[in-house]
């Protein structure tokens, strides 16, 4: 899809959309726009040992299910 593609589709359904839905798509472009650009990004080498060492305690079971994250969620 072009960028002038876009542009017009995004024009055409704009409209459509009410006053509500229209704050909320331009506060969602708006926030992309403001990507934190203090991040710092992490090599590929260490992002992997990150998974790595994640799957790692997944194997030992040192892990919450999902049914348990449900309860702490719930504060049972």
């Amino acid at each position: 899809m072009t960028a002038a593609s876009i542009r017009k589709q995004v024009d055409d359904y704009l409209p459509l959309l009410s006053a509500k839905q229209q704050v909320l798509i331009l506060e969602m472009m708006k926030s992309m726009l403001n990507l934190d650009t203090g991040a710092e990004c992490i090599s590929r080498k260490q992002y992997n040992d990150e998974l790595n060492e994640a799957a790692a305690r997944v194997n030992e079971g040192d892990y919450v299910s999902h049914a348990e994250a449900i309860i702490k969620l719930k504060g049972k």
